[in-house]
């Protein structure tokens, strides 16, 4: 008879979600869009919505890969990539707000975008990080401090993606895993 304890672990660890920097940037990217949205864009609007949702999509979606990854590697990889697409959306809808209000875009290298970029080094930011620069500041230097916040958050997610193809390149998913430790198993018993 088979000791359970010597069967491996089919399901490997998986969540983890809120420990993830993309995940974190992706939350502070959704509570200052919340807030962009309701001081800046009429509640009433198309727009409103469908920003507030692109970064809530963009955050859930973290999740809910993350949460998947353990029984589907691919799952996790096509999640992360809504998540990133999400994000892309609402990056574009912030350029197309300072381009209609006719306010400036800041280039990568604008002293206020450096001041925002490096907030970043902040080991324990949160909204509360950057605040004042969306619920104090004109609509030109909120919409481009969320600029700053999801190109920072798309990279992240970038790197995540990378890591996960080549991941899934060298481990294989779930159902090759699944054949593995059959044929092991299989193999024991002989």
């Amino acid at each position: 008879m088979t000791n359970p304890n010597d069967l491996p672990q089919l399901i490997p660890p998986h969540g983890g979600y809120r420990e993830l920097q993309s995940y974190k940037m992706s939350e502070i990217v959704y509570d200052a869009t919340m807030v962009f949205c309701n001081r800046f864009i009429d509640k009433r609007s198309r727009t409103h919505d469908q920003m507030v949702q692109a970064a809530r999509s963009g955050k859930q979606n973290i999740a809910e890969g993350s949460m998947a990854s353990g029984t589907s590697k691919k799952t996790e990889l096509k999640l992360i990539g809504v998540a990133r697409a999400s994000l892309e959306e609402l990056l574009l809808d912030y350029q197309d707000f300072l381009r209609q209000k006719g306010l400036l875009l800041w280039g990568k290298e604008h002293p206020e975008a450096l001041a925002v970029r490096k907030l970043a080094h902040n080991k324990n930011r949160s909204y509360e990080t950057y605040k004042t620069y969306v619920e104090a500041s004109p609509p030109e230097v909120a919409a481009n401090t969320l600029l700053c916040l999801i190109h920072q958050t798309n990279y992240l997610l970038d790197q995540q993606l990378r890591a996960l193809e080549k991941d899934f390149l060298k481990e294989g998913g779930f159902t090759e895993k699944l054949y593995r430790v059959r044929s092991q198993f299989r193999e024991r018993k002989k």
